[in-house]
């Protein structure tokens, strides 16, 4: 991780859960972090914690409604105007809701594809611009997925959101293709937990807390900070070495 020390990374979602587990463990390494969420006051908290601890990066808090081009491009803009740009994109932010493909809402399916799909697009299109306009050739793009991108879960509660996981394993392959005919070195990367101790269940069934915790209660779950392992251990690769995708899941985890 030596060589990113000082550079520029972009994490959505940075706020709780494997966002801020990623966040966290990059500024531990050296890394100047733009941490985005739609609300920054737990960002700007972590922000205080990684002060407090002696971390050698920093951590910049940014509002952005990923769901609003308008806000990702604004963005993107105020990193280039104080940071200059972008070296690492860390697309952590997703959503579920629970809209069955025979009786969901379609407010609810637009809200996972704008999140989960759009915005990881708008990104990372926007990330490639930033390294390309400064002749970065060594940037990375790391798109948090998961093993509902790989795998449909046999629950009606999660088909749309998965659909929308699936779509980001044929993005990162397309975005490694694309790089490659652009002759660049810059990589893509796909990360794939499966089930993760986070608060994402509890906002998945917020009617229901008691199913989101038995979710949890099932099996020994990875933690946020093995995903974030799983980023640095990406990040730390040879810049020769193109890793395309981590499936990772709990030893207990059977599908």
């Amino acid at each position: 991780m030596e060589r990113w020390k000082g550079r520029v990374a972009l994490v959505t979602g940075a706020s709780v859960g494997i966002g801020a587990a990623v966040t966290r463990a990059l500024v531990q390494q050296g890394m100047r972090v733009v941490g985005c969420a739609r609300n920054v006051d737990k960002i700007e908290k972590l922000a205080a914690e990684c002060q407090s601890a002696g971390y050698s990066g920093t951590l910049i808090p940014y509002k952005c409604d990923l769901s609003n081009e308008e806000e990702i491009l604004s963005m993107f803009s105020a990193i280039k105007t104080l940071h200059k740009g972008v070296d690492v994109c860390i697309n952590n932010a997703g959503l579920a809701r629970n809209e069955p493909l025979l009786s969901g809402k379609t407010e609810g399916w637009r809200n996972m594809i704008d999140v989960n799909v759009l915005a990881l697009s708008i990104c990372t299109r926007e990330a490639y611009k930033s390294m390309k306009e400064r002749y970065v050739d060594d940037g990375h793009i790391i798109n948090i997925n998961s093993m509902g991108g790989h795998r449909l879960v046999p629950s009606a509660d999660e088909h749309f959101y998965c659909a929308t996981k699936y779509a980001v394993t044929a993005l990162t392959e397309g975005i490694r293709q694309e790089l490659r005919e652009e002759k660049t070195h810059i990589r893509a990367t796909c990360i794939s937990p499966g089930i993760v101790e986070t608060e994402f269940a509890f906002r998945h069934h917020n009617s229901d807390p008691e199913k989101a915790a038995a979710v949890y209660e099932s099996i020994k779950c990875l933690k946020a900070e093995d995903v974030a392992s799983a980023v640095t251990f990406v990040l730390s690769a040879p810049p020769h070495v193109q890793i395309g995708d981590v499936q990772m899941r709990p030893v207990e985890q059977v599908s």
